[in-house]
């Protein structure tokens, strides 16, 4: 199997209306290590330099840093660039899968002699801040999962189903809007289709998590790729014991099994685990953050100029 290795420069800026005397912040930028992604090169850059910096993992596992600002400033700027190679791990048998109702009982509460990686898939069957676990999304994927049908054979008949009902709008919704108000305007984004997809998968009694990442995204023929174009995206992963790596990705945005075009940076319960860049701050006067993602494949001719500058030299630890 081959690898596609890809180019990644994310960068995030502040301008605040004020100066900010003091900032902490948790920043998911690092991508993840995962049995068919491995990261080549990763550096992170932050102007103003800040007083103090730690590296390290979260409680999920995914590289994490933290920072704290103690003078003041009057904008941040948080530059992180990658490279990193993708090996295809797209699952082929999905109708091999357990069926889904006989893993709900083995996930259930007082299962006997739970399995540890079962224990360890538990975390992701329970509420968490974004995703609240209610019957109208049990009901809402009841006729993907009639009884004794593959768990990832219904998990891929939800995806379906939620990107044929579903309209992409990013007008629609906030980071806090609820997932059953985008059960009923059936409208959202990424973020809202993870939320949903997950808060059905879990309403059953099921474990899924919020993956977040890069998909590349192609420019229309003949014309060139623009540097800030892409975005950061959202999917799924649904608990597969079985499995080759014991969890599956959907993504219910593109209803498709994501392969060598997705890039994993971090997972979690939701988004407010592993949102790219969270934090306090003391003063700022209110700011939007100004945001630009660019993925491009290495195979391609030439990289769009400047990219090449960003490219990255050493670790992040360093």
């Amino acid at each position: 199997m081959e690898a596609v290795r890809y180019h990644v420069l994310h960068e995030t800026r502040y301008d605040y209306g004020s100066p900010v005397s003091l900032s902490q912040q948790q920043l998911h930028l690092s991508p993840r290590f995962l049995p068919w992604q491995q990261v080549e090169e990763q550096r992170i850059d932050i102007e103003p330099v800040p007083t103090w910096r730690r590296d390290g993992q979260d409680a999920f596992g995914n590289p994490v840093s933290w920072l704290a600002f103690n003078a003041p400033h009057e904008s941040l700027r948080i530059r992180s660039a990658m490279t990193v190679d993708i090996l295809p791990h797209r699952p082929v048998d999905l109708d091999q899968s357990m069926p889904w109702d006989a893993l709900r009982r083995r996930l259930a509460y007082g299962a006997d002699e739970p399995l540890a990686e079962d224990l360890l898939a538990v975390r992701f069957r329970f509420e968490s801040p974004h995703i609240r676990i209610k019957h109208e999304l049990a009901d809402y994927a009841a006729d993907c999962f009639p009884p004794g049908r593959p768990v990832l054979l219904g998990a891929q008949a939800l995806m379906t189903k939620i990107f044929t009902e579903f309209e992409f709008d990013p007008e629609a919704t906030t980071v806090s809007t609820p997932i059953l108000e985008v059960l009923e305007n059936k409208r959202g984004v990424c973020q809202d289709f993870a939320h949903l997809m997950i808060g059905c998968l879990r309403a059953i009694g099921l474990a899924a998590c919020y993956v977040s990442g890069y998909l590349l995204t192609r420019p229309p023929p003949g014309k060139p790729r623009l540097i800030g174009a892409d975005a950061s995206h959202a999917w799924v992963s649904v608990y597969s014991p079985g499995s080759e790596h014991g969890w599956v990705d959907f993504d219910p945005t593109n209803d498709l099994l994501p392969d060598t075009e997705h890039i994993t940076i971090a997972l979690g319960r939701d988004f407010s685990d592993i949102s790219p860049l969270r934090g306090i701050i003391l003063g700022g006067g209110g700011a939007e953050p100004d945001v630009a993602v660019t993925v491009v494949p290495l195979d391609e001719e030439a990289l769009p100029e400047g990219l090449l500058e960003a490219s990255p030299t050493v670790p992040a630890d360093d």
